[in-house]
């Protein structure tokens, strides 16, 4: 990719003395192509600023010298008006010389209207232009199945325009985000609300974002795999782009789609082995959110506590550096940091006889200290151990529930066993605590994939019994009665082979 090359007169306008006038007969010109008058004499030069806003005295000899001043710079250019009748020279003089706007003209102020509007704009993650873009190529699939050559122009040029407005409130916004979360110094009250609005922002914005950018992919995928050379050449032919001497604007238009066209793809459907750049976004923006967070509970902290550690500490390095005299200095140490005398010198040995008190203690016994000492100032108390719980009632009571339930488990596995191939309402009436057994076995069946004859199976956790069922060849209705209701469903050939029982054969 070649390097950005500015022309170096082209913005020489925006500095200096007089950069003021300068900009003022750029915006005049501008204010008249917007009108289509793409010649000014110097009356209308005139006339122009003032409407623009330029309201102090000019002039003749200061507005030629800025005209040539920005026609030595490239920015405007002069031609004599051949077509005009004029009466005396004076008029001949004022009126032959027409000035107009060249192309570095335009695009040297269309720049600083861009620096302006960025500075004054607000970048927004919007969920409707992803929406749009998504409508957009779903459009461009069906014009390029039916429509004409002017609506996939139209179409086209709206989805790039989408794609543009997503691009640059994106890229804004980031570098709005980076610099909140770099912001440091400012109010905590108004700081604290504008992350908190931020955070939930954000998060409306994620929700169903893989779902959307899902969708976009494969709308991109479908129109790229009818072709998106086709695309841009029937796009061109409803351009009806202009026959101009000396150059074919057509290459360089089929260039540009094709580069926006590979700006998409990087979006949401790059290469392979390149992250698409809305999942960097999404993540981006998941960071944010945590990071935005941590830093609303450290706001939040320092609220409840009318000072950090950090000011603490700083405060404390402060008064060392004031106090002139070593025993303050070894006084604030220990009142800052509780460093007292030793709270165990009290302590004796289990027996002190067996111990000089002129021995020193470098060479005495060590003597036990309680952990509890340091903490609160007591040592332990030692007391009767509590009573150890007899559990035997408990571990009784518990074999009891579990052989009950199991009994009852066994109880209704036998009472579902249907030896054989039966149909789903040849149960009847069942227990409640039964049907619920039954109702698991057929969702684990149903939940399961056919096999080539449409036969469904499943089976409880420990695989101990297992049900098949298969769509009825007759149809009808099964009703099952239970004490709390009715269920009525499909009346599948259902097989359910319990423990203790051997299957019956199929019918």
């Amino acid at each position: 990719m070649d390097p950005i090359r500015v022309p170096p007169e082209m913005f020489r306008f925006t500095s200096g003395d007089r950069a003021g006038l300068y900009v003022a007969v750029l915006h005049a010109f501008a204010e008249a192509n917007e009108r289509m008058e793409t010649a000014l004499g110097l009356d209308d030069v005139r006339a122009r600023m003032r409407s623009v806003g330029w309201l102090e005295a000019l002039e003749d000899e200061d507005l030629t010298a800025a005209l040539g001043q920005l026609r030595a710079w490239g920015l405007v250019d002069v031609i004599q008006n051949h077509s005009e009748n004029y009466r005396t020279a004076t008029e001949y003089e004022r009126r032959n010389l027409q000035y107009s706007l060249t192309r570095q003209g335009e695009a040297a102020f269309a720049g600083v209207l861009h620096a302006i509007s960025l500075l004054a704009s607000t970048g927004a993650l919007q969920t409707a232009v992803l929406d749009a873009i998504a409508d957009r190529l779903g459009d461009l699939v069906r014009e390029l199945d039916q429509g004409t050559d002017k609506r996939v122009f139209t179409v086209l040029a709206e989805l790039e325009g989408h794609l543009e407005a997503l691009r640059a409130n994106t890229k804004q916004f980031n570098g709005e985000l980076q610099r909140l979360l770099r912001a440091e110094g400012v109010d905590l009250a108004v700081f604290g609300e504008v992350k908190a609005a931020t955070v939930v922002y954000l998060q409306e914005f994620l929700t169903n974002l893989d779902h959307r950018a899902h969708t976009i992919a494969e709308r991109v995928g479908r129109i790229e795999s009818s072709g998106v050379s086709r695309m841009h050449e029937r796009a061109l032919a409803g351009a009806e782009l202009p026959q101009l001497p000396g150059q074919d604007p057509a290459a360089a238009w089929l260039e540009h789609r094709r580069a926006r066209w590979e700006g998409l793809r990087a979006w949401f459907r790059p290469l392979a082995g390149s992250p698409a750049r809305i999942e960097q976004l999404n993540l981006v923006g998941r960071r944010a959110i945590v990071t935005l967070l941590q830093v609303l509970d450290r706001i939040t902290e320092s609220r409840r506590r009318s000072s950090n550690a950090v000011a603490d500490f700083r405060e404390l390095a402060r008064w060392f550096t004031v106090l002139p005299e070593t025993a303050d200095l070894h006084r604030l140490w220990s009142t800052a940091f509780g460093v007292g005398s030793a709270r165990h010198a009290h302590l004796a040995h289990p027996d002190p006889e067996l111990v000089s008190s002129t021995t020193p203690w470098s060479q005495a016994p060590p003597v036990d200290v309680s952990a509890l000492l340091r903490a609160s100032g007591r040592t332990e108390r030692f007391s009767r151990p509590g009573r150890v719980r007899d559990v035997a009632a408990v571990k009784a009571r518990r074999a009891e529930l579990a052989a009950l339930e199991r009994a009852e488990l066994e109880a209704a596995w036998d009472m579902l066993d249907t030896g054989g191939v039966v149909r789903l309402s040849a149960f009847g009436r069942l227990e409640h605590e039964v049907f619920e057994r039954l109702l698991d076995l057929l969702g684990r069946a149903l939940g399961s994939a056919p096999d080539s004859e449409g036969v469904r199976r499943g089976s409880t956790a420990d695989g101990r019994v297992e049900i098949t069922i298969r769509p009825p060849t007759g149809g009808g209705q099964a009703e099952l009665k239970t004490p709390r209701g009715v269920f009525r469903g499909p009346d599948y050939v259902v097989r359910v082979s319990a423990p203790g029982r051997k299957a019956g054969r199929d019918e």
